[in-house]
Order: C-alpha cells, then sequence, then structure tokens
C-alpha cells in the first residue's frame, strides 16, 4: 500500500482524535489486572472457608497469578509490536474475563488454582498492550500527562485492594464473599471490550520480520520460571526449591547468547538487547526493579500487622493503607504535568520522599503506639504515597522517551518483567525477615524488622538514580 493511500492517511488522524478515549480504557484495563494482585490476599479466608482449601491451594492462588503473569509478559509485548496491538489487547481483555468468571464459578480448590494461572496469564499479555498504546498515541507533555495518570491507577490499584476486597466480602457474606470480588471484573471488562471495539486504532503489520524467536521464548520463560518459583514457594512458608537460582542463572545467560546469535544472523530477536545500551531505559529498567521489591513489601507486611497483630477486619485493615492510596493518586496525576521539565530529578525527590514516610513509619511502629496505630501511621503513609506517585510514572516516562515506539510493547513488558522479579524478591525478603522475627520477638518487632526491608530498597533505588545523575552530568 503506498504512501498516498487514504487509508493510511486516516489512521495516525484517528488514532490521535481518539487516544484520550484510548487511555481511558488503557487505565481501566491497567487497573483490573493490578488491583487483582492484591485484592485476593484479604480474600483467602473467604475462600478457605468456602471450598475449605487447604493451605497449598491458597498459596498458589496468590503466587499462581504472580507467577503466570510475569512469565508471558516479554512474548506479549514482542506479539503486540509485531502483530498489533489493538488485537492482542482485545484477546487478552477477553481472556482475562473469562478467566475471572471461572475463578468465581470454582466449585473446588484446584479449579481456582487453574483458573488463576490463566487469569495471571491474560493480565500478563494485556499489560505490556497497555503501556505499548500509550507510548504509540501520546508524544512529548500528553505522554507525561498519560504515564501520570496511569501511575495514579498503579497506586490506587495496589493499595485499595485489602480495602475494595474487605468491603466486598463484608456486604457479600463470609462464604461467597470471594466469588463476588472476581465477579467484579465481569461487568467491567464486558463493557470495555465492546468499548475497545469502537476506539482503539487499526492495526499496522510492523515492517520487521514477525516470526517469533521460539527457542528466545522457551530460554526465558524457563529461565524466569526458576527465578520466581522459588521465590514464590518462599512466601508459602513452604520447602523452597533454591538450587532452581542457578539453573535460572544459566538459562537466562543462555538467552542472551542466544538473542545475540539469533541476531546476527539477521533474524528478529524475542528482545532486542541494545534496548539496554539506551543509558535512561537501562536505569529506569533497574531502578524500577529495585523500588517494586520495596514498594510490594510495604502491603504485604503491614496488611499480616494489622491483621493478625492487632485484629483488624480485612476493612479496617484496608483503610489504615487508604493514605498511601491516597498520597500516590494525587502525586502521579500532578507529576505528569511537570516530569518534561524535570526529568528524573522528579524520580529523585519522590524517592526522598518515600524513603522518608517510610522511615517515620518504622520508627513509630517500633515506639510500640497501641490500637491507635491506624491513626499514627496515617501522615508517614500519606507522604509515602505522595513520594511513590512521584517515582512510579515518571520514571516509566523517562525511561522510555527514548524508545522507538515501534518497541514500545516489548520494552514495556522487559521493564515490567523486572518490577514482578522485585516484587518477588522484595514480598520474600519482607516476609522472611517478618515471620522469623516474628517466632522470636512479637508482632512489634516484626513489622519493624519487615518494614527495614522496604527501607533498604528504596534506597538502593535511591542511590540508582542519584548514579544516573552523576553519570549524565559527567558526560554532558
Amino acid at each position: 500500500m503506498n504512501a498516498t493511500d487514504p487509508v493510511e492517511q486516516t489512521r495516525p488522524q484517528q488514532a490521535d482524535r481518539h487516544r484520550w478515549r484510548v487511555l481511558g480504557i488503557c487505565l481501566v484495563a491497567g487497573f483490573m489486572t493490578l488491583l487483582d494482585v492484591s485484592i485476593v490476599n484479604v480474600a483467602l479466608p473467604s475462600i478457605q472457608l468456602g471450598l475449605n482449601a487447604p493451605a497449598t491451594a491458597l498459596a498458589w492462588v496468590v503466587s499462581g497469578y504472580a507467577l503466570t503473569f510475569g512469565l508471558v509478559l516479554v512474548p506479549a509485548g514482542r506479539l503486540g509490536d509485531d502483530r498489533g496491538r489493538g488485537r492482542m489487547f482485545l484477546l487478552a481483555l477477553a481472556l482475562f474475563t473469562a478467566a475471572s468468571a471461572l475463578c468465581g464459578f470454582a466449585p473446588e480448590p484446584l479449579w481456582l488454582v487453574v483458573a488463576r494461572l490463566l487469569q495471571g496469564a491474560a493480565g500478563g499479555m494485556l499489560s505490556p498492550q497497555v503501556l505499548g498504546l500509550m507510548q504509540q498515541l501520546f508524544h512529548g507533555r500528553d505522554r507525561g500527562r498519560a504515564f501520570g495518570l496511569f501511575g495514579a491507577v498503579v497506586g490506587i490499584s495496589t493499595a485499595i485492594g485489602p480495602l475494595l476486597g474487605g468491603l466486598i466480602i463484608q456486604l457479600a457474606g463470609a462464604e461467597d464473599g470471594w466469588r463476588w470480588v472476581f465477579f467484579v471484573n465481569l461487568p467491567i471488562g464486558a463493557a470495555a471490550i465492546l468499548y475497545g471495539l469502537r476506539v482503539l486504532p487499526r492495526d499496522v503489520p510492523a515492517d520487521r520480520a514477525s516470526s517469533l524467536d521460539l527457542a528466545g521464548v522457551l530460554l526465558l520463560g524457563g529461565g524466569l520460571l526458576c527465578l520466581l518459583l522459588p521465590l514464590i514457594e518462599q512466601e508459602s512458608r513452604r520447602g523452597t526449591p533454591w538450587y532452581l537460582l542457578a539453573v535460572a542463572a544459566v538459562l537466562l545467560a543462555l538467552f542472551v547468547v542466544w538473542e545475540h546469535l539469533y541476531q546476527a544472523r539477521g533474524r528478529a530477536p524475542l528482545v532486542n538487547l541494545r534496548l539496554l545500551t539506551i543509558r535512561s531505559y537501562s536505569f529506569g529498567a533497574g531502578l524500577a526493579l529495585l523500588y517494586f521489591a520495596g514498594f510490594t513489601g510495604i502491603f504485604f507486611v503491614l496488611a499480616v500487622y494489622f491483621q493478625r497483630g492487632l485484629g483488624y477486619s480485612a476493612l479496617l485493615a484496608g483503610l489504615a493503607l487508604t493514605p498511601f492510596a491516597v498520597g500516590s493518586a494525587v502525586s502521579s496525576a500532578l507529576s505528569g504535568r511537570i516530569v518534561h521539565r524535570l526529568g528524573r530529578r522528579l524520580v529523585i525527590i519522590g524517592l526522598v520522599a518515600a524513603l522518608a514516610g517510610l522511615m517515620a513509619t518504622d520508627l513509630l511502629l517500633a515506639a510500640h503506639p497501641g490500637p491507635a496505630v491506624g491513626w499514627v501511621t496515617a501522615l508517614p503513609l500519606l507522604v509515602a504515597g505522595a513520594g511513590s506517585g512521584l517515582v512510579i510514572s515518571p520514571n516509566q516516562t523517562v525511561s522510555l522517551s527514548e524508545i522507538d515506539p515501534g518497541y514500545g510493547g516489548i520494552a514495556a513488558g522487559v521493564q515490567q518483567t523486572g518490577q514482578r522479579i522485585g516484587s518477588a524478591v522484595g514480598t520474600a525478603a519482607a516476609s522472611g525477615l517478618f515471620f522469623g522475627t516474628l517466632s522470636e520477638h512479637g508482632f512489634d518487632a516484626a513489622i519493624a524488622s519487615g518494614l527495614l526491608v522496604s527501607v533498604g530498597f528504596v534506597a538502593a533505588s535511591l542511590l540508582v538514580a542519584v548514579a544516573e545523575a552523576l553519570v549524565r552530568r559527567h558526560t554532558t
């Protein structure tokens, strides 16, 4: 089709005209997939009551979603770049909605575990399409605003999950309330699919080779499986096959070698390793991995502390975490308007605020504030949340700023895979220290120790951001 074809000329105009509508559906999809990471945690007692589920099944209801989500991110990002993000978006959203229905109708534990594995895979297919579409449709200041709104969704969905889950279970009842945690996705998903058919831009196939690097998929998938599985098993407090970490190192090294050889033959590899030579992207990916290791661990240890240590209901525990969500939502939306001026400096400001809020929370909890702990920690969690909102979306914006939009899906997939690895590492480390301290010194000492993990990872991400600023100053 030649350059003067009227259909080709109308495609960019159509995409531009509908881009804010497309952003709306992207935010809805992102909210659904991220919410299901945290909302199910508070539903576990209800699942155990309703299905008489054993502890092993409950562990896999949580960890299976995270595992399959992380495994498919990179291949799904590549398929979206090559075969069309709109098509992949609708397919993944339909699978996610169907899997949510399967979860809600589960008659026994094994059915629920399998449905959660499918739901996680669908979420992992959907996520890189969301960021790829945003990268494709938005530029300059508008891209910063778009990623700012997405950052608000990340913060809200992660922090509000326990609150929303507790509210649903309280309204629907303890025995069957868990089903409605999944059923809530059905009307939202159906409406989003119908709306997406109207507003998503038409797919234009990529010019480069479209054959999928199957050997690369297998090597990367096997490496990630061996890396994530021991970390997820650590969360379940069962025997952990740590030898798989050595297998993961071998498989991932073979993956890098294979990708070099595959590209040298003139083929399109699963991951274009040249992406990692772009300084803003490589530093941003490393920063995100470390920050998510700290960011995710916060909610795990605080949720356990509020409910098991203080006897809070799921709803009250969610309310105690709400200040973080509020601070994150507000600052994320505002950050999109100024990130184009401040760049990574805004991320450094956010990391300092998040670190200060977390350290204050840790110190206050170590002082044994008693039953009023939810009120005592409200202000420092608000500060930490506000700082977090200045980190996630601005870092995403800066990291992808030099990436060709044609590689937006795979770049987002690689970065999000790092975030999933960081989340698994952070949660495993925080839970390990929390439960190890709990057995000897009680809940007050355990929460203080568990939060130290989050403080350490956030401090490490701050060092990465400062290191990039120094390198940039030295080279300019």
